[in-house]
């Protein structure tokens, strides 16, 4: 059976950076309170209109197939993961074929939001280990900061998220020591409601309405005690089952790449699973949570400051609405 590896990492962040002073003339806020909270110091924001999520992840993408050595028509599938797609319906993964010209191959839409990363990179793995596909393009982009409540009473919320694009070419190897080794998925839709944007959705009569604004259901929700209660349970556990399914242990680990929801939830994992500091990755003060593109985003970094390099073992998790979570276990 052929093995799937990462053969290209790549990231796309917009221009514009958003400090938390910044946010202190939106709100009722202040830059001590947020990185208190968060560790967060700054995020991007998109150019409406121009920084679509399809647009960033192509981007992305083509920055992930220049690493691979490959060209767009290379390309066999793409896997596109959002939970701000650049319309309601279609998804973003048609959109991005037409940014990058190529019109014809399959485009699959992953929506599990924070998690969209490790599911997605498990479904690509599938299409390449039952030969179905030899090069799959995983791409995750966000932009949040169009949808959320940028006042006082929309603070808890958006003060975290931000925008980005990251993507990964998945191919297949012949080398049984390298390359995807593990992953999981999981999910508990019993607390589906904890973390969520309620509207617009087709479970209304209408699908959009005055009164849906008026209430700010159109803004994204969070129970923030219950998620972080339910992450810091998840995140681990689904860590040393990523290892175990790879016959690895802890201290074979390299570097643990976590989907960047908040740095006390990192900062929880590490000292949960007592893992050294330096082999966690962390980058949410510089960009926020950008949920499904965090962990590429992440990943290109960590390339780039050689913290990832042949043979590394790296180790993605993530944990977010649905609830959802899951970790991938990845030899380099």
């Amino acid at each position: 059976m052929k093995r799937a590896k990462i053969s290209g990492i790549g990231k796309y962040l917009p221009d514009r950076i958003v400090t938390n002073t910044d946010l202190e003339k939106m709100m009722d806020t202040s830059d001590a309170w947020i990185q208190e909270r968060t560790g967060i110091k700054e995020r991007r924001f998109a150019e409406p209109g121009k920084e679509t999520p399809s647009w960033m992840g192509a981007q992305a993408s083509l920055q992930a197939l220049d690493m691979a050595g490959l060209k767009t028509s290379d390309v066999d599938f793409i896997i596109f993961a959002t939970l701000s797609p650049d319309y309601f319906f279609p998804g973003s993964g048609c959109p991005m074929q037409k940014h990058l010209d190529l019109a014809g191959i399959g485009a699959l839409d992953v929506r599990n939001q924070c998690s969209g990363f490790v599911y997605s990179l498990i479904i690509a793995e599938q299409f390449i280990k039952s030969g179905m596909y030899k090069n799959i393009l995983v791409t995750c982009a966000e932009v949040q900061s169009t949808g959320l409540d940028l006042s006082t009473a929309g603070r808890d919320v958006a003060v975290i998220f931000g925008d980005g694009a990251g993507a990964v070419v998945v191919c297949e190897s012949d080398d049984p020591k390298k390359g995807i080794l593990s992953g999981n998925m999981h999910a508990d839709g019993n607390y589906a409601t904890e973390l969520m944007v309620e509207e617009p959705g087709s479970i209304q009569p209408a699908r959009s309405s005055k009164e849906m604004l008026d209430k700010r259901t159109v803004f994204p929700h969070m129970n923030g005690r219950h998620v972080f209660k339910h992450a810091i349970q998840k995140f681990p556990a689904a860590i040393i089952e990523a290892l175990d399914d790879a016959n690895q242990a802890l201290d074979d680990l390299d570097l643990l790449i976590p989907h960047q929801a908040n740095k006390r939830i990192t900062e929880a994992i590490q000292q949960k699973l007592k893992i050294a500091e330096d082999k966690v990755y962390s980058n949410i003060e510089r960009y926020g949570n950008t949920t499904a593109a965090s962990i590429p985003i992440a990943m290109r970094e960590a390339f780039d400051d050689g913290l990832i390099k042949e043979g590394s073992l790296v180790c993605t998790a993530a944990f977010g609405s649905g609830f959802t979570w899951g970790a991938n276990c990845i030899r380099f």
